[in-house]
């Protein structure tokens, strides 16, 4: 039963992304698109998986500004676990291949998320000081996963210094998404997905900060999402 839901949940998702095609196609890169498309897709993907995801700390994304949100990567069922906790005028930051994803890679790329190759180490932070500079201009924030790869339920990555480059050059402040570890088991009969468990924490603000505290900042930043990760896995 529970291959068969996670059958169905990824089944659904290039049908909505037709929905969101349709939304792009008639405001194309709009900051939001990423916001619409995402809700969608992980409160279809939840109920299909039958899936809880107890939340602590929503009021801790911030609303009303730009903030670089960074978050653990786990599995592809990230996409159902945070697709709706995107902020408002938020685009992510993905590897440039998922541009030839049918239908999904098209949404993405018109709904203004922005596309790195990962080969290209020392463009990709080229891309990320630009960005920067859409924060400030265009008031976008960003979401970005700064292990830049999949962890599969094992501890957090090492983290690329692009996020919090962009973080830094822009003054916009850092806000952690954390979610428990989990391995995509399923539970029960109807067989339901576990539950995963996330936490956003407070804003670190970067404003006084300059590009000699792009370390100090992610050594704090990954030893506060550790120590969170390491709560909600209990």
């Amino acid at each position: 039963m529970g291959v068969l839901r996670k059958f169905l949940a990824w089944l659904m998702v290039p049908v909505l992304c037709l929905v969101g095609l349709v939304i792009c196609l008639f405001r194309p890169f709009n900051p939001d698109n990423t916001r619409i498309v995402g809700r969608m897709l992980a409160l279809v993907g939840r109920w299909i998986l039958g899936m809880k995801r107890p939340l602590s700390g929503r009021e801790n994304l911030p609303l009303d500004r730009p903030t670089v949100v960074i978050a653990n990567h786990q599995h592809n069922d990230d996409l159902f676990v945070f697709g709706d906790l995107v902020p408002p005028r938020t685009v992510t930051v993905g590897k440039s291949a998922l541009i030839w994803t049918p239908v999904f890679g098209q949404v993405y790329w018109l709904a203004g998320n922005v596309l790195i190759n990962r080969a290209k180490s020392h463009k990709a932070v080229a891309v990320m000081q630009t960005t920067s500079d859409a924060i400030t201009r265009e008031h976008k924030g960003l979401w970005i996963f700064p292990e830049g790869t999949r962890s599969h339920g094992q501890e957090l990555g090492r983290f690329k210094k692009g996020a919090f480059y962009a973080a830094v050059s822009s003054g916009a402040p850092i806000t952690m998404v954390c979610a428990g570890v989990y391995r995509g088991r399923c539970n029960g009969p109807a067989g339901r997905h576990e539950p995963v468990a996330v936490k956003i924490l407070p804003p670190v603000e970067t404003r006084d900060l300059t590009v000699d505290d792009v370390p100090r900042l992610m050594a704090q930043c990954r030893q506060q999402m550790e120590e969170a990760i390491a709560s909600l896995s209990r």
